[in-house]
């Protein structure tokens, strides 16, 4: 089965953004863009040529390097997820390291990054049955996308998350160090000039502090079946 629509899911960092679209898309047929990936990429790429040094970036380099960035996604059959390619090389597994993730905020809030990256994700979108997730992708990419979703949870309960998630992966991170670092992303995404985190007029709130991971897929499920009624 697949979907006559795309679906838009925007939201705070370590929400459960990408469990969600992983699950839609597995479930309904649906091919699945996690667009906080493609910036990750670009992070890391910033950050291995030397465009980026003490969380400043030189946006000289920055404008002659775009052209030379490359991002795909590729099957993992194994897994039976799509993993992020940079340039040729499977990043998967080093954009979701804490060093990345600690210096993302910075370079996405740059306007050429976001120009580069949205026209690539509008054209992903145009022949539908795409589910995105990210920061404004409701409001910027898919801004016609017939369901919108803007998940959230407290910052708390999202640092627990991901401080547990980093640590089974073997990374070195205190709980206060991933409590800081959530924070300072909400407070660039939800302010920077270009693109800012923002609720769809249109968009269904779901807060998902306390909601099981079951709970939650069937209440997208819910909203799915009454969009394809209407």
């Amino acid at each position: 089965m697949s979907l006559p629509f795309n679906i838009a899911i925007d939201g705070h960092s370590s929400c459960g953004k990408s469990t969600i679209a992983k699950a839609v898309a597995s479930k309904y047929g649906m091919r699945y863009i996690d667009t906080g990936a493609m910036y990750r990429a670009v992070t890391l790429y910033c950050m291995r040529n030397n465009v980026i040094k003490n969380k400043e970036v030189d946006l000289v380099k920055l404008n002659a390097e775009l052209d030379n960035i490359a991002i795909n996604f590729v099957f993992n059959a194994e897994t039976k997820q799509s993993e992020t390619v940079l340039n040729g090389e499977n990043v998967e597994k080093i954009i979701r390291g804490f060093e990345v993730s600690d210096n993302v905020s910075i370079v996405a809030q740059i306007q050429q990054v976001r120009e580069k990256l949205i026209a690539s994700q509008q054209e992903i979108g145009r022949e539908g049955n795409v589910v995105m997730d990210g920061r404004d992708i409701g409001t910027k990419v898919f801004p016609d996308a017939k369901l919108k979703l803007f998940v959230t949870a407290s910052a708390k309960i999202r640092a627990q998350r991901r401080y547990d998630e980093l640590k089974k992966k073997g990374e070195k991170v205190t709980f206060e160090d991933v409590l800081s670092n959530l924070t300072l992303r909400d407070d660039h995404d939800t302010n920077r000039e270009i693109n800012p985190l923002l609720q769809a007029k249109d968009a269904i709130l779901i807060d998902n502090s306390q909601f099981s991971i079951q709970k939650q897929n069937a209440l997208i499920d819910d909203l799915i079946t009454t969009k394809l009624g209407e």
